[in-house]
């Protein structure tokens, strides 16, 4: 959700925060800004309602000079889209302007109080209360811009990643994080600066990286050396990290959307996700989580995942890997739904937050929880550096590179292919996994990457069924045991990005309810792999045909049966139960893609969505 990039240094600043704004559109917005301190130090501040092309048209013709800004790109909160309601926001006065992430929860309290001291309001947002709120107390108070901030944050509840411009201050930026992630760029020998929500727009510029803590402050001054203190004053020392992000993965390759260049990527990025990980020489799996943490993880009463949306649907294929190989009784929580229900929690339970941001607010906010309660928490993300990285006691990469689409594709294959590595792994620690399956799945997990390419291969076939479906006001998505998870996350991507309702359900409760909607305009998606409980969904596709239920069947290769019963069908390659989930997702994927496209649809961007949730 939303995007700042901030820079101070030597260079004309408008290129690298324009160009940082492309780097972030990804996150999901609806409109963008951009505040410039000219050359002749006048703070020049340009918004547009709807895209950055829209921003740039606006800024064309205007004055754009000047070594130092903030930009942003803003998801609706307080206040619809609009210019006035468009970051960056200016005080009363004019001399500061201010980008925000987050949320002020005590906003109309403040704003309250402020308009009785004579201030006026030209926006909705709670944003622009911050900005005023800095501004009279540095006025009342005589305060430097970086005490201001200190000082007016401290009245302040909810979450925040703020960059602050006072233009009586010209060799200064403020930025401040709470619940919102922000990481600050050391850029030529130490004396420019770049602010960002996350590495992305920056990691063309440098690779030193400081990640701000919650409530904590950081002024960047021209020439000077980054200084960072906290809420109360205490100066923090300046951990400096190298952040090695491949830039080739920000571009789309050739391929017309991101989403589709990250559907095609699986093959590699998993094969990078088990690099290291998954070692033929030594026919074992090794997670040095694991090693590192042993006794801890095979003693656990019980795991936790706690996750939301797509992770989530992960964490249900995590549960039956962990209880089939490991013997360890599992629950899945929605991350957000788990932070307010009191749960029981034990000093000997793994709490395990999947996310692929790191960032997710509701997932960072139930480690809060775990950890208060003594439990061990595992983290298993995708960003390195990310806040649920550095909140937790251990955990595991899924290294799939930056995922831009909006609808996260090679992440959930990341997660399940991590989740899969911890099982074998702690299964072997345990030793109650058999040793003739743990080989079997060790070598059939290596030769998941090139069956997923073989899918791959049908992408224009089912381009071409696609069409078929746009008609389509709703879907229903059925699976079984390993694949009940996939036939969720089918319907998640399908409804993310068409805008097509879409439903799914474990097979066999269709009779309970769900069986009421079918019909012949209703298209019916079974995840119909030869393995547990076959004849079983088999018979749930009979009771739809006899009901003229549309039918599309994932079907692994050769099952000649479904074939004959379906209107349409996908194929998959063989392989086992417990890795299906890998390999039937990716025609879903595609199809949910292709669909979208077919509907004239923003693949990437899809409205009201954002990539990185951090608020509630």
């Amino acid at each position: 959700m939303c995007g700042i990039v901030g820079y101070i240094g030597k260079r004309q600043a408008y290129p690298v925060l324009i160009g940082g704004l492309h780097r972030l559109e990804y996150r999901g917005y609806d409109s963008a800004g951009v505040a410039l301190l000219s050359d002749t130090d006048q703070l020049n501040v340009y918004k547009a309602k709807g895209k950055v092309s829209e921003l740039e048209a606006v800024a064309s013709e205007k004055d754009c000079s000047g070594t130092m800004g903030i930009a942003h790109t803003r998801w609706a909160t307080h206040g619809g889209p609009s210019t006035k309601n468009a970051h960056p926001h200016v005080s009363e006065s004019g001399n500061l302007t201010l980008v925000h992430n987050g949320i002020i929860e005590n906003y109309a309290v403040l704003r309250e109080q402020l308009q009785k001291r004579g201030m006026h309001f030209q926006s909705e947002t709670d944003t622009e209360v911050l900005v005023q709120l800095i501004e009279y107390v540095q006025t009342s108070l005589g305060l430097s811009l970086e005490a201001a901030v200190q000082a007016a944050l401290q009245r302040v509840i909810g979450a925040y990643a703020i960059v602050v411009l006072d233009r009586r201050t010209p060799n200064r930026l403020v930025a401040a994080r709470k619940s919102s992630p922000m990481v600050v760029g050391i850029g030529e020998d130490g004396k420019e600066f770049f602010v960002a929500s996350d590495a992305s727009p920056i990691a063309e510029y440098t690779k030193q990286m400081v990640y701000l803590k919650d409530e904590e402050i950081v002024v960047c001054e021209r020439d000077k050396e980054l200084r960072v203190y906290t809420l109360t004053g205490e100066n923090v020392p300046v951990e400096v990290k190298k952040v090695e992000l491949d830039l080739t993965m920000l571009d789309k390759g050739g391929f017309p959307h991101f989403m589709l260049k990250e559907i095609f990527d699986q093959p590699s990025v998993l094969q990078d996700c088990m690099r290291g990980r998954v070692l033929p020489e030594h026919g074992r799996v090794i997670l040095s989580a694991v090693t590192d943490h042993r006794e801890r993880l095979i003693k656990a009463r019980r795991f936790i995942i706690v996750s939301c949306g797509t992770s989530w649907h992960a964490g249900l294929i995590g549960k039956q890997l962990i209880e089939h190989f490991c013997k360890i009784p599992v629950e899945v929580e929605y991350a957000s739904e788990f932070r307010y229900r009191d749960p029981v929690i034990y000093p000997d339970d793994v709490v395990m937050a999947i996310s692929q941001s790191g960032e997710t607010a509701d997932t960072l906010a139930a480690i809060e929880l775990a950890r208060k309660a003594g439990a061990f928490v595992f983290g298993v993300v995708n960003a390195v550096g990310s806040s649920i990285a550095r909140n937790t006691d251990t955990g595991t990469y899924i290294h799939v590179g930056p995922e831009i689409g909006v609808a996260s594709t090679k992440a959930f294959t990341g997660q399940v292919c991590v989740l899969t590595m911890l099982a074998l792994t702690l299964g072997e620690a345990k030793g109650t996994i058999d040793k003739k399956e743990y080989q079997a799945v060790f070598d059939e997990l290596q030769l998941i990457p090139q069956k997923i390419e073989r899918i791959l291969e049908q992408n224009d076939r089912i381009a071409v069924l696609s069409k078929i479906f746009t008609y389509a006001h709703n879907f229903l998505y059925l699976g079984r045991g390993w694949n009940y998870p996939v036939a969720l996350e089918g319907a998640l991507k399908l409804k993310e990005i068409s805008y097509i309702h879409a439903e799914g359900y474990p097979a066999a409760e269709m009779k309970h309810g769900p069986i009421a909607l079918i019909d012949q305009e209703m298209p019916v998606v079974f995840i119909a792999t030869h393995h547990q409980l076959h004849e079983k969904i088999i018979s749930n596709m009979q009771e739809v045909k006899s009901r003229n239920g549309r039918i599309i069947a994932i079907i692994t290769e050769g099952d000649e049966v479904v074939k004959q019963m379906v209107s349409e069908y996908i194929e998959v390659p063989d392989t086992l139960a417990c890795l299906a989930p890998l390999l039937s997702v990716i025609p879903l994927q595609l199809l949910a893609y292709h669909v979208a496209v077919q509907k004239g649809l923003n693949v990437d961007q899809p409205r009201n969505l954002a990539k990185s949730v951090t608020v509630e």
